[in-house]
């Protein structure tokens, strides 16, 4: 089924998150109020609106509650981030995204209902999609071109088993780094280790192998 995200604000951020959305088949609105901005995005999203997100009737007017994710790009915008994010919880949007420009910004936004904040030096558009398109990655990040490192969940058919049994690195070209439980530390993994539903795996894998997981 496929992903719908709205992303609101067409900074260097938002414009480089819809992009990877989109080309991972995700349906995206992007909206700003820079009509030039909305337009350059044609090819590069499902739909467009040229909308002042510091009105709140306009961000009303968007329907959010249709979306799966909704994130708030206007990172130096504390005023239309904090109306974005609250009427993107008053519509039960499932998973909300909101930029931050700083340490103080970050606190509100997760005070009024946002269930993540980036920080765009910490985290590119790129990063977030990977993130964001997957039901099952917790965190992504790129070691080199070739290598990522990705946090994921097991899946389904994982549970129960350890990694001798799954032999993951030849079926899925992947090594385990490390593992931890619900509110435990990263450990080593031992190879008769079996996987629970409350398992999180560190995992390095190159990026083409990424498609074997659903993630790519």
């Amino acid at each position: 089924m496929k992903k719908s995200i709205a992303v609101l604000g067409l900074g260097n951020y938002g414009i480089s998150l819809a992009k990877a959305m989109y080309d991972m088949g995700a349906d995206v609105l992007v909206v700003d109020k820079d009509r030039d901005k909305v337009n350059d995005m044609a090819g590069f999203c499902t739909a467009g609106a040229c909308l002042d997100l510091e009105n709140e009737d306009d961000v009303a007017s968007l329907d959010l509650k249709s979306m799966d994710i909704v994130v708030t790009a206007m990172g130096r915008n504390l005023a239309a981030s904090i109306m974005a994010v609250a009427i993107a919880k008053e519509h039960d949007v499932p998973h909300i995204v909101a930029k931050s420009s700083s340490q103080r910004m970050s606190s509100i936004l997760m005070k009024i209902g946002a269930d993540k904040v980036i920080v765009p030096e910490e985290e590119s558009g790129l990063q977030s999609a990977r993130i964001l398109f997957s039901d099952s990655v917790f965190d992504y990040f790129q070691v080199d071109k070739n290598l990522c490192m990705v946090e994921i969940i097991p899946q389904d058919k994982w549970i129960g088993k350890n990694i001798i049994e799954l032999n993951l690195r030849q079926n899925y070209r992947i090594n385990v780094v490390a593992i931890k439980e619900d509110g435990s530390k990263w450990k080593f993994i031992s190879p008769q280790e079996k996987l629970t539903k409350k398992s999180k795996l560190l995992i390095a894998v190159e990026r083409d192998d990424l498609k074997r997981l659903n993630i790519d």
